[in-house]
């Protein structure tokens, strides 16, 4: 099924044609039947902001996710769970799994990748959710709608990995909801930090039970060896290791992680690392420092650990960068964190030169062009400035000019560049300021996370794997919020990974 829908995709796909990035909705998709109301989720909320808050006092103060971290732990430890954080979910040598990532905002743009996941998901034994599951700080109060509603007819179990979103609630909800973990006894932290911090939010049990109940059935709970034992995990299979890191706030992995982390990584089967945060992205290579010295991306390149890829969510797009290392081999890495919340902007992306990887070998959805021309027609509406609006031919020709690269959708008649669409490029952070000011960071930093919309093109994504003896496919699935793409999800990129090296 999915090898027919991945062919009918890429006729489909963005890369082909603007109908395929959701530019001619003809029609909205059926997500909006599944959502319990109309409310929105918004970053420009003052409330929001504030309840975010420890994310600006973790980096102000330090991070506790490390402490924290460790008594969870030791308590699921004393509750019996295997210490090596194995998950054993009935699989073979050949199955599939779905992963997505950044997906719980619980409006829209998370209910409208839904559809194309259950579509493709039938045939998966599990999904994977990599960072930030609930927005917008991990309340075990706001699995309902976020988490149980939107996936309630996906007929297997969910693993994840949380995200610093989901620690400024102290990782008591996605303990309570994935580990059925009782809550820590509350210690006191002194000083400012302690004054300020977002406290734990107690959980309505009756609430959480009525939430888990759309998704009682047995095939969707993971029971005895397939349980989620903690915050990090490796889910073994015959062919393939998926292991799951908790970056915590500020992605620094602590002593203990550290250490089951390289111990897991000596198991002589090919891996995937799932994180909270990418290894690769936009253009820059952040290796995830270890508390101890060291980077996981120095646990992922030893050539004994057989790691073929690495995943991370955090940032809102999709991007994937091939590494070839030195002896030849080459780790994809990966970022797939469109499952839901607001689309980070791909257009601040510069051509691609890091740690080797070279543009024509770099994919990214949605398109730069896209990007671009979505920004800038959301702001041109915003700040009532019209000339500010690049169509979606005009954008792709902008970022074909400053990247200097092949355009990778041809646009359908002749476009001449002019000064008004340099300076709307400029002014949306794709177009290189006098003396250099750093105003495409700031784009990507803030005006995108201030720029949540509940309409299509939504341009989310979501991973669909298949795993054999022999070789890992990875298809990165569209899901634009039109019913076109509903029926027929477009596949923005494949990769084939050989597992037998």
């Amino acid at each position: 099924m999915v090898e027919v829908a991945a062919e009918r995709g890429k006729q489909l796909s963005s890369r082909v044609s603007e109908e395929g990035a959701g530019w001619a909705c003809a029609q909205i998709g059926t997500f909006e039947q599944l959502r319990p109301h109309r409310q929105g989720f918004s970053w420009l909320n003052p409330a929001t902001l504030w309840r975010s808050r420890n994310e600006v006092l973790a980096t102000l103060f330090g991070d506790p996710s490390g402490q924290v971290r460790e008594r969870w732990v030791k308590a699921q430890e004393a509750r019996g769970i295997d210490r090596e954080f194995r998950i054993k979910p009935p699989v073979g040598g050949n199955f599939s799994f779905l992963l997505l990532g950044d997906t719980g905002e619980g409006d829209a743009s998370q209910y409208a990748v839904v559809p194309g996941m259950l579509k493709l998901g039938e045939d998966t034994a599990f999904a994977v959710i990599a960072s930030d599951v609930i927005y917008p700080t991990g309340s075990g109060n706001e699995y309902g709608d976020k988490f149980f509603r939107p996936y309630q007819e996906y007929d297997a179990p969910i693993y994840a990995i949380p995200g610093n979103h989901d620690w400024y609630d102290g990782l008591g909800g996605f303990m309570r909801v994935f580990c059925d973990a009782p809550p820590l006894k509350p210690t006191p932290d002194r000083g400012l930090r302690g004054l300020l911090w977002r406290k734990p939010e107690t959980i309505d049990e009756d609430r959480l039970a009525e939430a888990r109940a759309l998704r009682g059935r047995p095939s969707q709970q993971a029971k005895g060896p397939a349980a989620q034992p903690g915050p990090y995990w490796a889910i073994e299979s015959e062919s393939l290791l998926i292991v799951g890191v908790d970056t915590g706030i500020r992605n620094v992995i602590d002593r203990d992680q550290t250490a089951w982390l390289r111990r897991v990584s000596l198991d002589p089967r090919p891996k995937i690392l799932v994180t909270g945060k990418p290894i690769y992205t936009g253009n820059e290579y952040k290796p995830s420092p270890l508390e101890e010295g060291g980077t996981i991306d120095d646990i992922v390149r030893d050539p004994a650990h057989r790691y073929v890829a690495a995943i991370g969510g955090d940032v809102h797009n999709y991007q994937r960068y091939p590494v070839e290392l030195d002896d030849g081999r080459v780790i994809q890495y990966i970022v797939s964190g469109g499952g839901g919340a607001f689309m980070h902007a791909t257009h601040t992306i510069e051509r691609v030169d890091v740690k080797g990887v070279h543009e024509d070998a770099f994919r990214c959805y949605p398109l730069r062009g896209d990007s671009l021309s979505f920004y800038s027609q959301l702001y041109a509406k915003r700040l009532r400035m019209r000339w500010l609006c690049l169509t979606p031919a005009e954008a792709a020709c902008v970022m074909t000019e400053r990247i200097k690269n092949e355009p990778v959708r041809t646009p359908a008649g002749p476009v001449r560049i002019t000064l008004r669409m340099r300076w709307a490029a400029r002014l949306l952070g794709a177009w290189p300021w006098p003396l250099r000011l750093p105003v495409d960071r700031v784009f990507h930093r803030y005006l995108s996370e201030l720029s949540d919309w509940d309409t299509p093109p939504f341009f989310k994504q979501f991973l669909h794997a298949t795993v054999t003896p022999q070789e890992l496919t990875l298809r990165c699935f569209a899901a634009t919020g039109c019913l076109g793409q509903e029926l027929n999800p477009p596949l923005e990129d494949e990769v084939r990974i050989d597992l037998t090296r």
